[in-house]
């Protein structure tokens, strides 16, 4: 039965029963099912930790996530919608050590290393309710009653399996790299963990004069890591810009056109 137009609209209200209708008729696995044979459309869930609280932002990319995966249905693929959730890396480690007033990584070892293990364990799941709330709320189709999780055995062994595979395949290569390292945590950091400590500063600066070998002339450079010069074995200057050579103070600096008149 068609119910009445209300005069008055309100979003809320519409939007919990749109949500209650899809949960009792059990809509979003209908949607699964009706494309079975359909041609599959891959969809990797990028698990969140839910040792911490969501946020705006994390609406923003389920809805994305959303967006994308209901047009490539509507264009009648099979898309296996599983839900995750990360369990492991730094972010969980510190939190569990804030918990437990430890400071470093003699301290965890002290405190032991399984039961400390036994407390991340305990924690990433700290809040997993409210992101199943989450989810539904912003209408996110994801099969929460069977997630994938990273610390499970069975997860574990199928990254192992995948990294064979691609050993076999001779896809793989050992090198070298530098990575930022923690001194306190003890351990190397990600990109994605370093610019979590992103922040916009005044950062001192200089000005350093490299000499050419054959030459009486000097390369001005500006740098905000002076502590970084001590390795320096190169000079890079851009292909495309002008150079001129300016006279200061009794010195032949070579620097960038239009830089000269700064």
């Amino acid at each position: 039965m068609i119910q009445a137009a209300s005069q008055k609209y309100k979003p809320k209200a519409v939007e919990k029963n749109i949500l209650s209708y899809w949960k009792d008729n059990n809509i979003f696995l209908k949607s699964i099912k009706q494309h079975k044979d359909d041609p599959p459309y891959v969809f990797l869930e990028g698990p969140p930790t839910a040792n911490g609280m969501p946020h705006p932002g994390h609406v923003l990319t389920r809805v994305m996530k959303d967006l994308v995966v209901r047009y490539q249905t509507m264009n009648g693929h099979y898309i296996l919608r599983k839900a995750g959730w990360d369990t492991h890396g730094l972010p969980v480690e510190i939190e569990v050590e804030k918990k437990l007033g430890l400071e470093d990584k003699q301290d965890i070892e002290t405190y032991g290393l399984k039961k400390f293990n036994e407390e991340c364990r305990k924690s990433v799941f700290k809040y997993e309710h409210a992101w199943v709330n989450l989810t539904e709320r912003i209408g996110f189709w994801l099969d929460m009653d069977h997630p994938y999780i990273t610390l499970k055995n069975d997860y574990i062994e199928s990254v192992w399996w995948s990294l064979k595979q691609a050993w076999e395949k001779k896809l793989l290569y050992e090198g070298h790299k530098v990575v930022p390292y923690c001194p306190r945590c003890g351990t190397a950091l990600s990109a994605h963990e370093v610019a979590q400590g992103y922040k916009t500063v005044e950062d001192p600066s200089i000005f350093i004069k490299f000499k050419l070998k054959d030459e009486d002339s000097y390369f001005l450079a500006w740098t905000t890591t002076p502590w970084t010069l001590l390795s320096n074995v190169a000079l890079g200057v851009h292909p495309d810009e002008l150079y001129v050579k300016v006279r200061y103070h009794g010195e032949e600096l070579i620097l960038a056109e239009e830089r000269a008149a700064t």
